[in-house]
């Protein structure tokens, strides 16, 4: 069709229109010698911007990748595979160690308290006799040994001064008679009288040893020592005064009797004050061996009972100023109460604790002071096992750390750590058992702290995190 009939068809006031374009086309075909070069030159320059580029250059901008990234790329191609910078290993506490292969102790953990052990831990210093306190010896808090002298009591009572007086009568009587046998028996050998006067002398000497003998043990039963009785003999005085001595040591061996065990937990007097007798004058303590009173639910009885009968060792668990609870082990469990408590429905077993000196000194004035690391009314938790088992791989709970139905732990190879999955057998607060499936070997080195922060580095790196430069643009 020309361009004249398709001008005619579309309308005569489309005609000029058509005319123009078809001059344009012909004025482009005779100046295209010289407009083609320059848009070809164009054409080049905007290509060699925007080719690929040569696989040096492409290296160097990968290295700056990982520079400014910090080995960015390396992570991005193996999605369990993480790198840790110094800092962060720092920032997340890492330690790292080797997985062993063990006997696992399932246990249970029970609260539990400090508690003195009845009729051994705490002593009554009581007055023997009523009177008035002339002397004290030792002051609260101080550490004192058995036999070492505590208090004077100077006497008033009426019963201690007759009782010394029967007794030096009857010793004064007693050496009368053994003068007059002495005499008879001089006598008797020349004949002068008769022998049964002699033998009189003798029976009465007899009687009078025997009551000697009976006020000796009456005076040692109300306070005095066998010392002052025999000052009692050889001065011929009564005592004006009775010394208070600290208690002996019913659990300590002979050469541990001068020891500084007795701590005087309260005195109870003063200086001049009056006393009766059985008065408490201190309340001692001996701190060297303490009680935990474990207080168990009551379906937890024959699982105690369990460890009872196997002797199996149990573990305290007691606060401490470090960020981890010091740990006491391979205590025993000394008896059980044999009884559910009414009100609380516990079930209470007691665990003796051996106990430890922090400070023991001695002042200026010769007073002596000793602190105990445990203490009555200490909080602490006791783990009791009540289950074994043998050879099974055992990490710390906190290496394992858990996405969805995923546990994962991280192995350390070289100085990176990968992810690996494992499958957890058992977990508690404390412990993880992992199956000994070929997921991780005895030996291997995992990190033992920050997996769940390494599993969320490895979670954010993997595209789970929001990505830090969405909506910008560059």
């Amino acid at each position: 069709m020309s361009a004249i009939a398709l001008a005619r068809r579309m309308g005569s006031h489309h005609w000029l229109i058509v005319l123009v374009l078809l001059a344009l086309g012909v004025l482009a075909t005779a100046t295209s010698s010289f407009w083609r070069p320059l848009i070809t030159e164009s054409l080049d320059a905007v290509v060699h911007r925007t080719a690929p580029a040569s696989d040096h250059d492409s290296h160097e901008a990968q290295g700056a990748a990982v520079t400014d990234h910090g080995h960015e790329n390396s992570a991005h191609e193996d999605p369990n595979h993480l790198d840790l910078s110094p800092q962060a290993q720092r920032n997340i506490g890492l330690k790292v160690g080797a997985v062993t292969l063990q006997e696992f102790e399932r246990e249970i953990s029970i609260p539990g308290i400090v508690v003195e052990r009845p009729g051994r831990t705490s002593a009554a210093v009581a007055a023997p006799l009523g009177g008035i306190v002339s002397g004290i010896m030792a002051v609260e808090g101080e550490a004192v040994a058995p036999g070492q002298l505590l208090f004077e009591v100077r006497l008033t009572h009426e019963e201690i001064v007759q009782a010394q007086g029967e007794f030096l009568k009857t010793a004064a009587e007693l050496g009368v008679t053994e003068r007059e046998i002495t005499r008879l028996e001089v006598i008797a050998a020349e004949g002068a009288i008769p022998g049964r006067t002699l033998l009189d002398r003798k029976y009465e000497r007899d009687k009078q040893q025997a009551a000697i003998l009976a006020q000796r043990e009456a005076l040692l039963l109300h306070g005095l020592s066998n010392e002052q009785i025999d000052a009692i003999l050889r001065d011929r005085k009564l005592l004006q005064g009775l010394a208070v001595y600290a208690p002996p040591c019913q659990d300590c061996r002979p050469e541990e009797q001068h020891v500084q065990i007795w701590q005087i937990q309260k005195l109870n007097v003063t200086m001049g004050q009056h006393v009766n007798s059985g008065d408490t004058l201190a309340v001692l303590a001996d701190y060297r061996i303490l009680f935990i009173e474990g207080k168990a639910f009551e379906q937890d009885t024959g699982e105690i009972y369990r460890a009872v009968e196997h002797d199996w060792p149990v573990t305290a668990m007691i606060e401490s100023a470090g960020s981890e609870p010091e740990q006491i082990g391979n205590l025993k469990i000394t008896y059980t109460s044999g009884r559910v408590d009414a009100d609380s429905r516990a079930f209470h077993f007691y665990v003796a604790i051996p106990n430890r000196l922090l400070r023991d000194v001695e002042t200026a004035d010769g007073h002596h002071f000793v602190d105990w690391r445990f203490k009555p009314g200490q909080r602490v938790e006791l783990r009791v096992p009540v289950e074994r088992w043998e050879g099974r791989l055992v990490l710390p709970a906190g290496p394992v750390a858990r996405e969805g139905a995923e546990a994962y732990v991280f192995q350390r190879s070289g100085d990176s750590f990968v992810r690996r999955p494992v499958q957890v057998e058992y977990r508690d607060q404390h412990s993880a058992v992992i199956a000994n499936d070929g997921s991780i070997f005895p030996g291997d080195q995992v990190a033992l702290s920050g997996a769940q922060q390494m599993q969320t580095a490895i979670k954010n790196k993997s595209g789970g995190g929001v990505d830090p430069h969405a909506g910008h643009q560059h």
